[in-house]
């Protein structure tokens, strides 16, 4: 198919008994707009590449991309993004907690002139954990990316081409899809939609997840960190300085000698401690750009299935 008007990118992990009910649930939502979907397998463990072999070959606007190994879902959607050919591109999950009728919805409010236009929920369908983790990566997002304050960064999404086009641009090897648009454009919207338990299996996401997403936020696409970090150590250095001025004071004019090693050992913890924080984001930052300069990939394509008309 050439030049449809949407893109459907769907990265794809443990999926396979969802994926024909998603198939059909896009086509059946977009009959009247031409679409293509990408589904990017990403080192699933089941049956998953099977079965997006079998939807491609019986359905020409499907196409597949299989990575050799499991990316993460961010290295997935940028595999997806940098085939497109679609005038506004939508990314949806493989579990269908987002409902594809919506996306009409989301196509429709995009046409209004925004760059991208979130699918947001007043009732996520999510763990404890990842409420918490997500109200406090979304808070992280607000100070360093400016991010809306009411906007939440689902991973439900449509975005416009010009700006998928930048996106897919990043060459770093760890992509924060949302962190990357919010420096990009600011042109931002959102749809109230529904969100679903998922399909069947279970979700993929867990602590380590919720960590890394900071990370990717905090040392990714800022340098505030440092200049903060910088700051703390200006302020503990004054904090320092008047305690030496305290305790002379203590020691020649009101003749009262400290003695113990408690304030000793307090200070050596509190400053060893400050120290050894501000080495490891330090430490985060030169790792970051070492793998940058060694060309660390972001992944790995195993083969592409695409179907033309041409």
């Amino acid at each position: 198919m050439s030049n449809p008007q949407l893109s459907i990118v769907v990265p794809v992990f443990n999926s396979s008994s969802i994926l024909p009910g998603l198939y059909r649930r896009i086509s059946d939502s977009l009959h009247a707009i031409s679409h293509e979907v990408i589904l990017v397998n990403d080192g699933s463990a089941d049956s998953s590449w099977e079965t997006i072999e079998t939807l491609a070959a019986d359905n020409r606007n499907i196409l597949a991309v299989d990575l050799v190994k499991n990316s993460g879902q961010d290295n997935a959607i940028l595999a997806g993004l940098r085939q497109v050919s679609g005038n506004f591109v939508v990314i949806i999950d493989d579990d269908l907690q987002h409902a594809p009728e919506d996306i009409p919805a989301l196509y429709e409010k995009c046409l209004g002139g925004y760059d991208a236009v979130y699918g947001v929920y007043d009732n996520p369908r999510h763990n404890v954990l990842k409420k918490a983790g997500s109200r406090f990566n979304g808070a992280v997002a607000r100070w360093l990316l400016n991010k809306p304050k009411n906007l939440y960064l689902s991973p439900f999404k449509i975005i416009r081409r010009n700006i998928v086009d930048e996106i897919a641009r990043f060459c770093g090897p760890y992509p924060y899809i949302d962190g990357i648009l919010l420096t990009i454009t600011g042109n931002i919207s959102h749809v109230k939609v529904e969100h679903y338990q998922r399909l069947a299996g279970k979700g993929n996401y867990n602590f380590y997840r919720s960590v890394s997403v900071f990370f990717r936020l905090f040392s990714g696409f800022s340098v505030a960190p440092l200049r903060i970090m910088t700051l703390a150590g200006l302020i503990i250095m004054l904090i320092g300085a008047g305690l030496i001025l305290y305790y002379l004071y203590e020691h020649f004019i009101l003749k009262d000698i400290v003695e113990g090693w408690t304030t000793i050992v307090v200070l050596i913890i509190f400053f060893g401690g400050i120290t050894i924080m501000l080495l490891g984001l330090i430490g985060e930052y030169l790792g970051r750009i070492y793998l940058t300069l060694n060309n660390k990939p972001q992944y790995t394509i195993k083969k592409i299935i695409k179907n033309s008309d041409d």
